[in-house]
């Protein structure tokens, strides 16, 4: 029992000294908390107090740079003020000023009136004084000639009316020389300045006709057996297949270089497959058909977007799609067709002319190779015809039919277009043409000046498009001269063959010279 209440009061001991020590130590907390919230707030209001003197100084400042930047725009204003007060008084002065002179030029013209009008008088009289001698003199020549006033009249008329047709003749001819002058001088500069702005390769690309092997082996695989692989070919594509000696190639023959290029590409699609035989010779060959219809389209509309060209039908886009696989002595068409248009374009800015008009013209202004070989007549004709069809301007369409003089040009397009053609296909490289075949030429220009009597000289120039000749002023006059560049004309029409034209510039030349010692 004793135990028990012994152990009753200890327990009660220690939880009486349990809560006397929490309470303590809540006390304590409660004590450190509110201690720190006192620091807290007092470093609270000693920042809001330096915060507030902070923003006290700033507003000072501010103010002080407020009245600073008013004092200086108003005084600036003031200056003005003063320079315009200034300006006016200057104007009042010399409006002043003016209107002094106007007084006085209006007395001037008061007193010059009275003045005229004595002078108008007096001339008056002289007018009837001259009227009367006029009179009295036409009475004295009418008796003096025996005449009546309208026959000598008509007389007078006709001998003024010869006098000035004369007088106008060599007007006219004077000012066509100064005209035609002029304008050689502006087409030569329009045209050197088109050839300097545009600078494209020398030698275009040409259509390829020969198909490069892996081996020799594959020409086997090619042939297949009995040669049905070739005739499967030559079949789908309408090509010839020649399989000859040279090494690790296969040539393809055919006049139309879209079905070459069929049969080009159909070919090396098989051999990098490696599955060759008639079924998969028509399946890729139908595919490669669909995919070439494709570059044609890309290859037209590619030129189209190049050159800035809108609102072509499709079939002109997929014809200019052609023209990539013509060639013309080397010369691509398609690349041909825009070098034109680029050309035309930059003549047309010179003139004042509507260049994308130009450009149009000159892209399609070949149009017509894309089909020749299908249809009757040149290409320029066929050309106009087919841009007719597709709704194209007359202009467009007057253009091309007369780009190659088929008609007389009859606008500044179409003569600008047979300046441009001209330039493309006359450009040293455009064209092939082998080094030995080219010195040929120059040669034989040369020789057939030399065959002449009185030639000295002659120089083959421009990459055989002049030849100059000089010829001895002893036996050879100036009339001889013209009629001299005539007969050398004549002469390399009729033995040689060129493209384009050569010009022939005869030069006679007297020079005196003397020593003096």
């Amino acid at each position: 029992m004793i135990a028990a209440i012994s152990l009753i009061i200890t327990a009660a001991v220690c939880l009486i000294g349990g809560y006397l020590i929490r309470r303590y130590v809540a006390e304590r907390k409660i004590q450190d908390a509110e201690a720190k919230a006192q620091f807290i707030l007092d470093k609270a209001n000693k920042e809001i107090q330096d915060r507030r003197r902070e923003i006290e100084l700033e507003a000072k400042d501010l103010m002080f740079r407020l009245r600073q930047d008013f004092e200086s725009e108003t005084k600036q204003r003031r200056q003005e003020l003063a320079d315009l007060e200034k300006r006016f008084t200057q104007k009042e002065i010399n409006l002043d000023r003016r209107l002094e002179l106007l007084e006085k030029k209006e007395k001037e013209l008061e007193a010059k009136g009275a003045s005229l009008s004595h002078q108008e008088e007096n001339l008056k009289a002289k007018e009837k004084q001259l009227y009367h001698l006029i009179a009295e003199e036409k009475e004295r020549l009418q008796k003096i000639s025996s005449l009546s006033p309208e026959e000598a009249k008509q007389i007078l008329l006709a001998r003024i009316s010869e006098e000035l047709s004369a007088e106008k003749a060599v007007l006219i001819k004077k000012q066509e020389e100064e005209v035609r002058l002029q304008a050689n001088k502006i087409a030569t500069d329009i045209i050197s300045l088109a050839i300097q702005r545009y600078a494209a390769e020398y030698a275009a690309e040409t259509t390829v006709s020969v198909v490069n092997l892996p081996n020799d082996e594959m020409k086997g695989r090619v042939i297949g057996r009995e040669g049905r692989n070739i005739r499967a070919l030559e079949m789908a594509t309408g090509v010839g297949v020649i399989i000859d000696d040279t090494p690790e190639s296969v040539i393809l023959s055919s006049f139309d270089p879209i079905r070459r290029e069929l049969a080009r590409i159909s070919l090396e699609r098989l051999i990098s497959d490696g599955r060759i035989h008639p079924a998969r010779i028509e399946e890729v060959v139908t595919k490669t058909r669909k995919d070439l219809e494709e570059q044609i389209q890309q290859k037209g509309e590619a030129a189209c977007f190049e050159l800035g060209v809108e609102g072509l039908r499709p079939e002109l886009i997929k014809l200019l799609g052609r023209l990539n696989f013509r060639t013309s002595f080397g010369q691509n068409a398609l690349q041909h067709s825009i070098e034109v248009a680029y050309f035309l374009g930059m003549m047309a800015s010179e003139l004042g002319a509507d260049v994308r008009l130009a450009r149009r013209i000159g892209l399609l202004h070949d149009i017509g190779k894309a089909v020749d070989q299908q249809q009757e007549g040149t290409h320029a004709r066929i050309g106009a015809s087919l841009a007719k069809k597709y709704g194209e301007s007359s202009e467009v369409v007057h253009a091309i039919e007369s780009h190659h003089e088929e008609q007389t040009p009859m606008t500044v397009y179409a003569v600008l277009a047979v300046a441009a053609d001209a330039i493309s296909a006359a450009r040293p490289g455009a064209r092939k043409e082998t080094l030995e075949a080219y010195i040929k030429r120059l040669e034989k220009l040369e020789g057939i000046a030399n065959l002449f009597k009185g030639v000295e000289k002659s120089y083959a120039i421009q990459a055989g498009r002049e030849i100059r000749v000089i010829v001895e002023p002893q036996k050879i006059s100036d009339n001889e001269a013209v009629n001299l560049a005539r007969d050398i004309k004549k002469k390399i029409e009729e033995s040689l063959e060129y493209p384009g034209q050569i010009k022939i510039t005869v030069i006679r030349e007297v020079r005196a010279i003397e020593y003096a010692k």
